[in-house]
């Protein structure tokens, strides 16, 4: 068993990691600086400098030249740099671990979730990449006269605007695909946590990136944010929903792509035949992980009325059992909070519910006995419509627990919701039949959200007010190109012949069509 190191530890060694780190800030000299603070005990980790507007305008300058010299080199060539990227990240594991946290506030096992899951995200695009991305033969205008090829060329330099829950996986597992396409990157991560971005790209440099071809800017999201959006050529962007739709605006005045995962109000479903504890088990994972500070997080469970008395009884034992603290120490079930700001919504949301009549099972209260942000678990059941938790997002460690009269009920419930983020269903025989019914965008059947997430050849991302576009799998890459179709005539051309006359080709033509939809249709 290796020594446990205290709470401090990790505080104090993402100080170190974060020193030098804001040297590869893409700002000119002199600028002012933003403080960030760890979440644990309030200390400061370090400071990086306000990017401006012309910063901006200046990485993507940079970037985009670069880019033309790095689409040029063959995908084999990005792919070695990616994987001598993978080779980094499991050598620095701990480093990125104390860092994450410090930035954070998580939980270890939080973090180390991050950890894996860029290196499977990076993994899978570096050997798919290919497939993904190799010019495909389509049908042509005339059978044996035409031959038509789609190829995939990049954006150019996509902009990636990252939030500070997971500022690991969210800065740099939607980068990586862009970059195997053959795209340079302009990342913004939150103001909150810079320096974990900022580690990524030194790594990305130590295995072979280009040094200009990924540029960060750190700043408000107000100012620099519009700065970026209007002069990328693709967007990348995880936020709140409210946020999402003034982005979306603002790339659909430049008539350019973006892709989104905004926020959630995630449903849980235990049906009659659900084993009961397990589905107690996996809600307090579903719900409680990062602090539940999660997009695809559990904030709604609505459990069949013949086993609601005995799931919520099972439930809420579990999550009084979660441990709660600081530090690096792998058995602490639940971290910290990212903000005091964050710690007021929450609050705001619980409190609003209990007095209007809300029943508090367990939780609701701050725990400033172990740091500034702490906030315990908290499980509300006798929710109503006019309460704050009803529908808007938490985004923190507290779940409503609703009796359902049936199945069906449980669905209506469940999709009558602005978001379609994620959906969770437990049942012995009935889960992927009652998922299907859900409109969300992802749904896991006996788990919460990891099996979707992992499942990365799969696409994720939301319906309605949940996003728009997808990351993982095939279109997680392809939405960082534009198709190119290119055909070859040969012998006659679509058109006349010469000496032909424009009725006598109608007449041609027309047979042609006739005979086409004879033939046998493609299964």
């Amino acid at each position: 068993m290796p020594k446990q190191r205290p709470a401090g530890a990790v505080t104090d060694r993402g100080r170190e990691l974060a020193a030098g780190l804001a040297a590869l800030v893409a700002s000119s000299p002199g600028r002012p600086v933003q403080a960030s603070h760890a979440p644990f005990d309030g200390t400061l980790l370090g400071e990086v400098p306000i990017s401006t507007q012309d910063d901006v305008g200046a990485a993507v300058e940079t970037a985009r030249t670069a880019q033309q010299l790095w689409a040029a080199r063959s995908l084999a060539a990005r792919r070695a740099v990616v994987a001598r990227f993978v080779a980094l990240l499991l050598d620095r594991e701990q480093d990125i671990l104390d860092l994450v946290q410090a930035e954070s506030g998580k939980s270890r096992l939080s973090a180390f979730e991050e950890f894996a899951d860029v290196i499977l995200t990076a993994r899978y695009y570096e050997r798919n990449a290919g497939r993904h991305l190799r010019p495909r033969r389509r049908k042509g205008a005339a059978p044996v006269l035409t031959r038509t090829t789609e190829y995939r060329i990049p954006k150019g330099v996509v902009g990636v605007i990252s939030p500070w829950n997971y500022p690991l996986t969210l800065a740099v597992s939607d980068a990586i695909p862009a970059l195997l396409a053959g795209n340079g990157i302009v990342l913004k991560p939150d103001s909150q946590t810079p320096f974990t971005a900022l580690l990524m790209l030194k790594l990305l440099r130590q295995a072979g990136l280009p040094e200009d071809l990924f540029r960060i800017v750190t700043g408000p999201g107000s100012s620099i944010g519009p700065a970026l959006i209007g002069q990328v050529d693709f967007l990348m962007f995880t936020g709140s929903s409210q946020t999402g739709k003034t982005v979306a605006r603002q790339c659909a005045e430049r008539l350019i792509g973006f892709s989104a995962e905004l926020g959630g109000k995630n449903p849980m479903l235990v049906l009659a035949d659900a084993d009961i504890a397990k589905a107690a088990a996996g809600a307090v994972y579903a719900c409680f992980s990062n602090s539940g500070q999660l997009c695809v997080s559990i904030e709604r469970i609505y459990v069949h009325a013949d086993v609601h008395d005995r799931f919520l009884a099972a439930f809420t034992a579990k999550v009084e059992g979660i441990r709660m603290g600081a530090g690096p120490d792998w058995e602490i079930g639940m971290g910290s909070l990212i903000s005091a700001a964050q710690v007021e919504r929450v609050d705001l949301h619980v409190q609003d519910a209990l007095a209007k009549g809300a029943q508090l099972l367990t939780g609701g209260r701050r725990r400033p006995d172990l740091g500034p942000l702490f906030y315990e678990p908290t499980v509300l059941t006798g929710i109503t419509d006019d309460m704050l938790l009803a529908r808007e997002e938490t985004f923190g460690p507290v779940v409503a627990v609703y009796r359902a009269a049936d199945d069906n009920a449980a669905v209506a419930q469940a999709n009558d919701s602005e978001f379609g983020l994620n959906a969770s269903v437990w049942s012995a025989a009935h889960g992927e039949e009652v998922a299907r019914k859900l409109l969300t965008g992802t749904v896991n059947v006996n788990e919460g959200y990891a099996a979707t997430w992992a499942s990365h050849d799969a696409p994720i991302g939301g319906m309605k007010d949940s996003g728009a576009g997808r990351r993982h799998g095939r279109e997680g890459i392809l939405k960082y190109t534009e198709p190119q179709t290119i055909s070859v005539q040969r012998l006659l051309p679509v058109a006349p012949a010469p000496g032909m006359s424009n009725h006598a080709y109608a007449r041609i033509m027309k047979g042609a069509i006739t005979l086409m939809g004879r033939l046998p249709r493609n299964r």
